[in-house]
């Protein structure tokens, strides 16, 4: 069995004087695609700003690579291999393109290895090399979630969480995105992906978990999940 590379214990984060998070566990695997689904509110973004460090943890651990992780700061865990596309893109605006996957890219050391990934980026998000000297603020959605995921991907994750990648995006945008993440995660990339999409979300991952208000409610094989009639009628709209 493949090693386990990300374990979530028993994790309580308080947002805002709400406790957003009551006890969650959960685990990502090596080489796995693991969906985290739910309604707006459900806890699973604060869930994600607390693995990567940026918002403090009430109680119980995080372990990435067999390490407690609890209380170490966002710019470590990307030297470490753990990267975050966030909700919202949160690109660098007055940045070009070409600006924005060089950020990604801040913490290595090696050129060639820069310049190889930079043109691995530019030849999954075609639009992005034709726009590389545009400014990041002037594109639309869909591209600025596309270059989230690029500046992402050129700090070379061992880990990658992404955090609502369809929301607000056309449905062809929306399509591209996920078709992405899938070849992402064909290249080896072991994926936490949190999505409110459930179905194309489930339609991607090897496993799932269910959070509703704070906790876990469920998890299993993605394919039974997309089969059960509970998780159906509650976010498959049927």
């Amino acid at each position: 069995m493949s090693q386990t590379l990300l374990k979530v214990s028993g994790l309580k984060v308080a947002y805002g004087g709400i406790q957003a998070v009551k006890g969650v566990d959960f685990e990502v695997r090596e080489g796995e695609l693991v969906s985290l689904i739910g309604s707006n509110g459900a806890g699973k973004t604060t869930t994600m700003k607390a693995i990567t460090g940026l918002l403090p943890i009430n109680d119980g651990d995080i372990e990435y690579l067999g390490q407690s992780i609890r209380g170490r700061g966002a710019w470590d865990m990307v030297k470490q291999g753990l990267a975050m596309v966030p909700e919202g893109r949160g690109v660098f605006t007055r940045m070009t393109i070409t600006e924005n996957l060089q950020m990604g890219a801040h913490i290595r050391r090696d050129k060639a290895g820069i310049a190889q990934d930079m043109e691995r980026v530019f030849a999954t998000f075609p639009r992005l090399k034709e726009r590389k000297d545009q400014l990041a603020g002037t594109m639309s959605g869909g591209e600025q979630q596309m270059l989230a995921m690029g500046r992402a991907l050129m700090s070379r994750p061992k880990v990658l969480l992404m955090d609502e990648p369809s929301m607000g995006l056309s449905p062809i945008m929306v399509d591209k995105i996920f078709e992405v993440v899938r070849d992402v995660h064909a290249q080896g990339v072991t994926i936490l992906l949190v999505e409110q999409n459930a179905s194309r979300a489930l339609e991607l991952a090897d496993r799932g978990y269910v959070m509703e208000s704070g906790l876990i409610s469920m998890s299993g094989n993605a394919r039974d999940m997309l089969n059960d009639p509970k998780v159906r009628a509650a976010y498959l709209g049927e």
